[in-house]
């Protein structure tokens, strides 16, 4: 470490933003006293959409699901997953 950051008291978020964003961190430290770090219980952020697909196709998930004992959207999810990874 080369020297202590010293972190001022931020009045809101916007003044906090401009603090980091004008910061140099290489100031303050070396590479290694980085530290790999994981966190485990951080969701993805998600977004609602909306799709229109068939009713035939929506049951068939829905049915599938059911024989997984996964809910239907979370199947849905992971069909969509698949796909992408597929067509790379």
């Amino acid at each position: 470490m080369k020297k202590k950051l010293k972190l001022p008291k931020f009045k809101n978020e916007d003044e906090e933003r401009d603090f980091w964003a004008k910061l140099d961190l290489s100031e303050y430290f070396e590479p290694e006293d980085f530290v790999p770090v994981s966190f485990p219980n951080l969701k993805p952020s998600s977004r609602p959409i909306s799709i229109r697909i068939p009713n035939y196709l929506l049951n068939r998930v829905k049915e599938r699901a059911n024989e997984l004992n996964i809910p239907y959207q979370s199947l849905i999810k992971q069909y969509i997953q698949k796909g992408i990874i597929v067509s790379k």
